[in-house]
């Protein structure tokens, strides 16, 4: 077999492979013999079929397959011998496409490799990491939001108004025919909550205790439910009692309802889940700032199969999100522009900068940390989270997006540890506004 590089230029290679009609049929005939033992036909004892009639028999297919054979054989050869890691999936075309038995095989293998990533030089590299206290005013707030998802109802006399919870009975029909799923009892609905159909709270204020109303509505065409999709309802309503908001108390009583023991131990809680929610924003400002040094310091050729296919994925999802009306990709072709393109030049380099530093350190993602992301993702699912545990155990590919962000933070550490980072203390605004700036 005969393997000629024909294109050597920057990252990108090719090679003409031929394999002789001597050498196939050579092969095929090797993967007859080997065959032969086990081949029982009429006429004929086990291991006896003459190897004549195997050909004639079975020496179409195993052509193909000792042709697939020996060309995978070859590339395999020379990315061993080369050293090569091709950027993506190789491409290998026949080149006598009018090919015949007993003519030689010719065929072209060309791909770009990926490139020789040198070490960066992170001399000197300093980080700004933003540091976020919770101040008084928003401990405050949030109790008040708590208070008022667990604030009491209390029976009053009058009209139902916005704020007001509603206790009645209803029986949803569609075509004047009870519906599944469209009857309660004793329903407790607060008004202006946005909890129900479009439309359906609005048409109960103003009533009041004994009245019985009928509120029409049509359900959205995107709901749920297909079978209810669209369709116009009618909800017999048989009102029982109006209670309105009893003042939220912000106590020791609120506290035990959210599990501490006092105003302050809840105080503290607060206190505690608004700093980690500060610092998962400082920490993405921060990976940015850490990314932007790195961008100025690490230079190498980027393969150009990875970074068109990066700014189609890019240029793609952008348009998606300006069009969230349109589901699928059953649209035209969505052209990367300039800006795709730099965003994911930045993206391929740094990736592939990444990728290389987490090899040389051995840095891997633990089946217990790839587990926990299972676990927290399982958990958008409310309801089918044995069915996305299913769905990730059978695609590979699910659980490498879970498995990238890991590895890439793991990664992103691993250089803060050797970087000087300087702490600054912000507030919460100026930590919004950093954020907003990373988005823009």
């Amino acid at each position: 077999m005969d393997v000629t590089e024909t294109l050597n230029d920057g990252l990108k290679r090719e090679y003409k492979i031929v394999l002789t009609a001597a050498e196939l049929d050579e092969k095929v005939t090797q993967k007859l013999k080997d065959a032969q033992p086990e081949v029982q036909m009429k006429g004929f004892r086990k291991g006896k079929v003459p190897l004549a009639m195997l050909r004639k028999q079975f020496g179409k297919s195993v052509l193909g397959e000792a042709m697939q054979e020996t060309i995978d054989e070859a590339i395999n050869s020379k990315m061993e011998e080369t050293g090569d890691k091709p950027a993506m999936q190789p491409d290998v075309k026949m080149v006598n496409e009018d090919w015949k038995e007993g003519d030689d095989v010719e065929v072209t293998l060309s791909y770009e490799k990926l490139p020789e990533i040198p070490e960066a030089n992170l001399d000197g590299l300093k980080v700004e990491k933003l540091v976020v206290k919770a101040a008084e005013p928003d401990i405050q707030e949030a109790l008040e939001s708590l208070a008022a998802q667990t604030q009491d109802f209390e029976v009053k006399k009058g009209k139902a108004k916005n704020g007001d919870q509603v206790v009645f009975d209803f029986v949803g029909k569609i075509d004047g025919e009870p519906f599944e799923g469209g009857s309660a009892e004793d329903f407790p609905l607060v008004l202006g909550s946005g909890n129900f159909i479009p439309g359906f709270e609005a048409q109960l204020v103003g009533v009041k205790a004994g009245d019985n109303k009928n509120v029409e509505v049509s359900f959205p065409e995107d709901y749920q439910a297909e079978h209810l999709a669209g369709k116009p309802a009618v909800f017999e309503c048989a009102v029982k009692e109006i209670k309105s908001a009893k003042p939220a108390s912000i106590d020791d009583a609120l506290a035990e309802k959210m599990g501490a023991e006092t105003l302050d131990g809840l105080k503290t809680q607060i206190s505690e889940r608004l700093e980690a929610e500060y610092a998962e924003a400082t920490r993405m400002v921060m990976k940015r700032g850490l990314m932007d040094e790195l961008e100025k310091r690490v230079d190498f050729e980027v393969p150009q199969q990875l970074l068109d296919a990066e700014a189609k994925q890019i240029a793609h999802q952008l348009w998606h999100e300006e069009n969230p009306d349109v589901e699928g990709h059953n649209h035209g072709e969505v052209e990367p522009t300039e800006e795709h393109i730099s965003l994911a030049q930045r993206r391929v380099k740094l990736g592939l900068y990444l990728a290389e530093v987490g090899s040389v350190k051995d840095i891997e993602v633990t089946d217990a940390e790839l587990q926990q992301a299972v676990m927290r993702e399982a958990q958008k699912y409310q309801g089918q989270e044995r069915a996305y545990f299913e769905f990730v155990q059978q695609n590979q590919g699910a659980l490498q997006q879970l498995r990238a962000p890991i590895f890439e933070d793991k990664v992103v550490d691993h250089i803060l540890e050797s970087a000087e980072v300087a702490e600054k203390e912000v507030s919460k605004d100026d930590l919004q506004k950093a954020v907003e700036a990373l988005e823009a």
